[in-house]
């Protein structure tokens, strides 16, 4: 584990138990990405209150959706560059920051579709920076043998409880205090925020990185208190190079090309998928006959079982069931076949049903990619490549509300929202399963293109 007194920070971080100082930074992530989760989602509850008073089109109201993700995709897609440069912690910090104050700012000032519009985007904004930079930070402390089981927990449990939240309170308070009341509540990220400042350290990795050597021995006499003798006086041996001048050049180096380019496809096909599915289905179900208290729960029933699925999936990957994208291929292509069974079939039982096996297949697969990605690199351009994935992603995100209210305007029902969701996740099953060995932390010397 270690040579004289130079350590090795991947290994001493592989050998650490799972640790106080491990689960309350987890909490933390947690409660950063229920936030995230939370803002995200609570757009689709909005569309049915302002359809009408602000005359929208089908289109225009898959905007309302569409709207933050564009803000996203700029987020996550600058971000990573910042983070791999400045430090997870502060980049982290500034989203939360840009979050808050957006959020607020749309539940006072948020009166036509062009104001709700430009507000979401800038929320978007920090919005780009929560989750990929989460997924980022956790896998840089987890020990790599739970890394997919931490991050469910640290991450995706967060983010699917924000999802579910945003359908409760939809459900029961937007009815009395209208739609504003979903950003009053997501304002609550400002105490948050202030816990945030005082208890979150920067990523051990990237401190090794950065031969930040003093924050770095403090914290890991933190993580693991039985080498603090050890810790004291050792070197940190990393074998991550610093952030490459050109992130986006080292994610389509020849050796990561064909992993880089794989998963931003794969992204774009689930993203299109998932919010296009969180975005409608409130609103489709209650066109099918739903009432609205139950036509508002299904965005939380999806969000539910996909913190199930995920974390079944992340379970099987973690034990090698199977390669993990064989493993995301099969959730896929189920939920791809299970939501387009909607076509055909329209009963209150049938669709809760249909409901809860999308949440668990196509939006839990979506965790575990995540991570799955955060694990195909190494310390110096991993934010960049969970914030390329995650950006990419967004722009099927983006395409797939508006898209899919077109689709509507355009065939006059709602068989278009199926067809197009359960087309894209099964494409993406294709996608993802054409990698025949799957993805692997590279942690090694390699240097990167720059």
């Amino acid at each position: 584990m270690s040579s004289g007194n130079e350590v090795d920070i991947h290994e001493e971080l592989a050998g650490a138990a799972v640790t106080p100082l491990h689960k309350m930074l987890g909490i933390v992530i947690t409660l950063i990405t229920l936030f995230d989760g939370y803002d995200t989602f609570n757009p689709a509850y909005v569309i049915q209150y302002v359809r009408q008073p602000w005359g929208l089109l089908p289109s225009q109201a898959g905007f309302l959706v569409s709207s933050g993700l564009i803000g996203f995709l700029f987020g996550a897609m600058g971000h990573g560059m910042i983070a791999d440069r400045y430090g997870r912690r502060n980049t982290l910090l500034a989203g939360l920051w840009i979050v808050n104050v957006l959020t607020l700012l749309t539940a006072i000032f948020a009166t036509s579709f062009a104001s709700f519009c430009t507000l979401r985007f800038l929320t978007g904004l920090g919005l780009g920076v929560l989750l990929p930079l989460g997924t980022t930070f956790i896998n840089e402390l987890a020990p790599p043998r739970v890394s997919n089981a931490f991050s469910l927990w640290g991450v995706t449990f967060g983010w699917s409880l924000g999802g579910v939240f945003a359908g409760l309170i939809g459900v029961f308070l937007t009815p009395t205090y209208g739609w504003q009341i979903l950003y009053f509540v997501g304002a609550l990220s400002i105490p948050l925020t202030l816990l945030v400042h005082a208890v979150l350290p920067e990523s051990p990795k990237y401190l090794a990185a950065r031969g930040r050597l003093e924050e770095l021995r403090a914290l890991m006499v933190r993580l693991r208190p039985d080498r603090s003798a050890v810790y004291a006086t050792a070197t940190f041996h990393s074998p991550d190079r610093a952030a490459p001048r050109n992130t986006i050049a080292a994610l389509l180096a020849p050796r990561y090309r064909r992993v880089s380019l794989t998963i931003w496809v794969t992204a774009f096909l689930t993203l299109f998928a998932i919010f296009g599915l969180v975005g409608w289905i409130p609103t489709v179900m209650i066109q099918r006959g739903e009432s609205f208290a139950s036509g508002f729960s299904y965005g939380a029933l999806m969000q539910g079982t996909s913190f199930i699925g995920g974390l079944t999936l992340a379970m099987l990957a973690d034990r090698g069931f199977a390669p993990t994208p064989r493993l995301l291929g099969m959730w896929w292509i189920i939920g791809g076949i299970a939501v387009g069974t909607l076509v055909f079939v329209n009963s209150h039982a049938f669709n809760f049903v249909v409901g809860a096996v999308a949440g668990f297949c196509v939006i839990g697969a979506q965790h575990v990619l995540n991570n799955f990605t955060a694990n195909s690199y190494e310390t110096g351009f991993r934010a960049s490549g969970v914030g390329m994935e995650l950006g990419v992603g967004r722009v099927g995100g983006i395409l797939g509300p508006s898209v899919i209210g077109f689709l509507q305007q355009v065939t006059g029902g709602q068989d278009a929202v199926f067809w197009a969701i359960g087309g894209a996740a099964v494409v993406a099953a294709l996608v993802i399963g054409s990698l025949s060995v799957p993805a692997k932390a590279t942690e090694t010397s390699v240097a990167p293109a720059e």
